[in-house]
C-alpha cells in the first residue's frame, strides 16, 4: 500500500509541475565489444586453484592489500584515496603513457565536490583546465541558457572541462607520491580465483614476463573494454551511437565556459572548452556504423550534413576543423551494473556501469563510487577474510543506487528523447522538453541540479520527466481539444513510458526508490 501510494503522489506531483509549466505557457502564449561471447568467457579471464601453480604466499609485510587493475579516472582516484588512508596498493595499469581520448573530458559540479572530498582537487589544477558553469540548449535557431545552481556553494565550485590524458596523469602522478602505493605497466591476463574467492592477478610486465601477484581485496577498473567484468557480473552492453570528436581551435563559444548541445538532426551534437584555446566538438552518429574517415566521407557527412545545424558563430571554426582532417570516433556505451557478488574482487568505473556520455556523468558516478567504497572500508583492519568481506561490501551496490540510476537515467532518457525522430509523438516530446527547460525557475534548476550531480535524486527525476510529458499534453490540448489532438496526447504520454519504464526496470525499482528495503542496505552498519 506505501509503494502504490508513493506512485499515486509521483504521478500526482508530476501533474503539478507539468501543470505548472503549462499555466507559464499560457500566460505566454513546446552486451561489451565481447557481449556475443558465450558464458566461456568467465573461464577465459579467472584461472581456477587447479590452474594455480602455487598456493597464496603466507600474509607477509611484501604483500599488497589492494590490487587495483587499470589506472584511468576511477583507478588513479581509488589508488590515491585508499593509499591515503594507509593501504598498501598495487596498481596495474595496461599503458601508463598519457591517454588521448576524446570522452570523460567534462566534470559535472557534482563531481568536483567529490573530488574535493577525495583530496583530488589540485589535479585540475595546472592543465589549463575550463570552468563551466551550465549549458547553453540550442533547436531550431531557438536557444536557452540553462546555469547550474551554484549560488549555495563557493566560487571555486563549477563544472571543469579539461583534456582527459592530462587529468589522468596528474592523479597518477599523486597517487605514485604515497610510499605505500606501486604503479606499475603491465597487462592483467587473468584473475586467480581457490576456492571460490579472488585471491589476485596473473599479469604480464612491460617486458612481457608472467607475473602473478596476490592481495586480500582485487578491484577490477579496467574501463569500458574491460576484459575482465564477465568474471564478476552479468554484462549487459549495448552500443546505441558513435561520438565524432574534432577539436576546433581559438573559437569563442556564444556563451563562455558553458557546454552547449544542439538538438541536431538525427542526433545531439556538443561544444564545450577543453582549453583556453581549444573547444571540443562531439558529434553522435546513431548505430554502429560511421562514414568512413580514410576515404572523406566523413569529412563530407559533417561539413553537409552537421554544419548547417551549428551555431552560426561555430560555423567557420567547424568547418576548417573538418576540413583539418584529425577526426577521432568512439563508441558509446551503456550498460546496467549487475553485479555477481565475489570474495575477494569488486568492480567498479566503466567496467562496471556505464551510461551514454551526452550528459558526462561518467566520472560523477565513479567518483561517487570511491568516496563510499572508501567510507565502507575505513572501518575494516584485516581484509583476509574475503567472505565475510564479500557480504559487506554487498551493501557498496546497493548504497550507491540513488546517485549512479540518477545519473544513469537521466542520460539514458535525455539521449532517447534529444534524438530526432519521425514519430509525431517523439517530436512532442523533443519539443515539449526543450521549452520545458526555457521556462526557468525551476522548470530549469530542478532537471540541472539532476544532471550536474548535486541532486541525484530519483523522485526528482522522476516527477520531472512525467512533469514534461504533461507539459507536452497540455500544450497539444490547449487552447482546443480536438480527437487528434488527445490520441497524439495520449501516445506521447505512452512514448514517454516506454522511455523511462525499461531504463528504471533495468536499474532495479526496488534498489532505486526503496533501497532501505533491501536487506544489503544494512550491512554496512554491522562494523560501525
Amino acid at each position: 500500500m506505501v509503494m502504490i501510494g508513493q506512485y499515486i503522489f509521483g504521478c500526482f506531483a508530476a501533474s503539478l509541475f507539468g501543470f505548472a509549466a503549462l499555466y507559464n505557457l499560457r500566460r505566454k502564449i513546446r552486451r561489451d565489444v565481447g557481449s556475443n561471447s558465450t558464458a566461456a568467457g568467465k573461464d577465459e579471464c579467472i584461472k581456477t586453484s587447479a590452474a594455480v601453480s602455487e598456493r597464496m604466499r603466507q600474509e607477509s609485510g611484501g604483500d599488497p592489500d589492494i590490487i587495483i587493475v587499470g589506472a584511468g579516472v576511477a583507478g588513479a582516484a581509488l589508488a590515491y584515496t585508499l593509499g591515503k588512508d594507509g593501504r598498501r596498493v598495487h596498481v596495474i595499469e595496461r599503458d601508463l603513457t598519457e591517454p588521448d581520448r576524446i570522452v570523460g573530458e567534462l566534470l559535472q559540479p557534482g563531481g568536483y565536490l567529490k573530488l574535493i572530498e577525495l583530496g583530488l582537487e589540485d589535479c585540475v589544477k595546472d592543465i589549463d583546465a575550463q570552468q563551466v558553469f551550465g549549458y547553453a540548449l540550442y533547436k531550431d535557431g531557438k536557444g536557452t541558457k540553462l546555469p547550474y545552481p551554484l549560488e549555495s556553494f563557493g566560487t571555486d565550485v563549477s563544472g571543469r572541462s579539461f583534456h582527459n590524458g592530462r587529468f589522468i596523469q596528474r592523479m597518477r602522478e599523486k597517487a605514485a607520491t604515497l610510499p605505500n602505493v606501486t604503479l606499475e605497466q603491465g597487462t592483467v591476463t587473468s584473475l586467480l580465483e581457490e576456492d571460490g574467492t579472488i585471491r589476485g592477478v596473473q599479469y604480464k610486465t612491460k617486458k612481457g614476463e608472467e607475473i602473478t601477484t596476490y592481495a586480500p581485496l582485487t578491484i577490477v577498473c579496467d574501463g569500458c573494454f574491460s576484459n575482465l567484468r564477465r568474471s564478476l557480473c552479468s554484462p549487459q552492453v549495448e552500443n546505441p551511437s558513435c561520438f565524432v570528436g574534432l577539436i576546433l581551435e581559438n573559437c569563442d563559444l556564444p556563451h563562455a565556459n558553458h557546454g552547449h548541445v544542439v538538438l541536431g538532426d538525427p542526433s545531439p551534437i556538443l561544444f564545450y572548452p577543453i582549453s583556453s584555446t581549444e573547444v571540443r566538438c562531439l558529434v553522435d552518429v546513431p548505430g554502429q556504423k560511421v562514414p568512413s574517415i580514410s576515404n572523406g566521407e566523413m569529412a563530407h557527412y559533417l561539413k553537409t550534413v552537421v554544419a548547417p545545424q551549428v551555431p552560426s558563430q561555430l560555423h567557420d571554426s567547424f568547418i576548417a576543423a573538418a576540413e583539418k582532417g584529425n577526426i577521432r570516433t568512439m563508441p558509446n556505451r551503456s550498460m546496467p551494473a549487475n553485479p555477481r557478488p565475489t570474495p575477494g574482487a569488486l568492480l567498479l568505473g566503466d567496467a562496471f556501469n556505464m551510461r551514454h556520455p551526452l550528459t558526462g556523468g561518467g566520472m560523477t558516478v565513479a567518483l561517487s563510487d570511491i568516496v563510499l567504497l572508501r567510507n565502507l572500508l575505513r572501518p575494516i583492519d584485516n581484509l583476509r577474510d574475503g567472505s565475510t568481506l564479500c557480504q559487506y561490501l554487498e551493501s557498496f551496490y546497493t548504497l550507491r543506487k540513488p546517485v549512479s540510476s540518477t545519473i544513469n537515467t537521466l542520460a539514458e532518457a535525455l539521449y532517447k528523447v534529444f534524438c530526432a525522430s519521425p514519430d509525431p509523438a517523439r517530436k512532442e516530446m523533443r519539443e515539449a522538453c526543450f521549452d520545458y527547460l526555457s521556462l526557468g525557475g525551476i522548470f530549469s534548476t530542478g532537471p540541472v541540479s539532476l544532471l550536474s550531480g548535486l541532486n541525484p535524486r530519483p523522485l526528482s527525476l522522476f516527477l520531472h520527466f512525467f512533469a514534461v510529458a504533461v507539459y507536452g499534453v497540455g500544450r497539444l490540448l490547449l487552447p482546443y481539444p480536438s480527437p487528434t489532438k488527445v490520441w497524439l496526447g495520449a501516445r506521447l504520454l505512452s512514448a514517454a513510458s516506454g522511455i523511462i519504464f525499461p531504463i528504471i526496470k533495468a536499474e532495479g525499482v526496488r534498489q532505486m526508490f526503496f533501497p532501505a528495503t533491501v536487506p544489503a542496505y544494512y550491512r554496512s552498519t554491522l562494523v560501525n
